[in-house]
């Protein structure tokens, strides 16, 4: 249920920034989502069309774009994208790795009349 108050949090985003442009009506909400967040698009999009509505973005389109999970092996300076359970370097299979991407979470732009 965490997706209400990040939904939440997008559309005050967008009002705001909507609001300093004089924007009469926000046509698309463009965001970023890591793989790691758990959000899950269809439960934002709900609570969207629930909380827009009587608001400048009422009939706005969310866009999002999915960042894989990345990361960096410490031992070798590999770089690789994680899937699964199994996060060891696949090149030298050490557990000494840092996630260097797929926790976004960001409004990247919105689109506006």
């Amino acid at each position: 249920m965490h997706e209400l108050a990040i939904t939440q949090g997008v559309l005050d985003i967008a009002l705001e920034h909507a609001k300093n442009f004089n924007a009469n009506k926000i046509m698309r909400i463009n965001l970023v989502v890591g793989e790691m967040t758990g959000i899950v698009d269809e439960c934002v999009r709900f609570y969207f069309d629930f909380i827009s509505k009587d608001t400048i973005a009422s009939e706005a389109t969310l866009s999002f774009e999915r960042v894989p999970i990345k990361a960096y092996c410490r031992d070798c300076d590999a770089t690789f994208t994680l899937s699964g359970l199994d996060w060891r370097c696949p090149s030298c299979q050490s557990c000494n790795i840092e996630v260097i991407a797929g926790r976004e979470l960001y409004v990247e732009s919105i689109e506006v009349e």
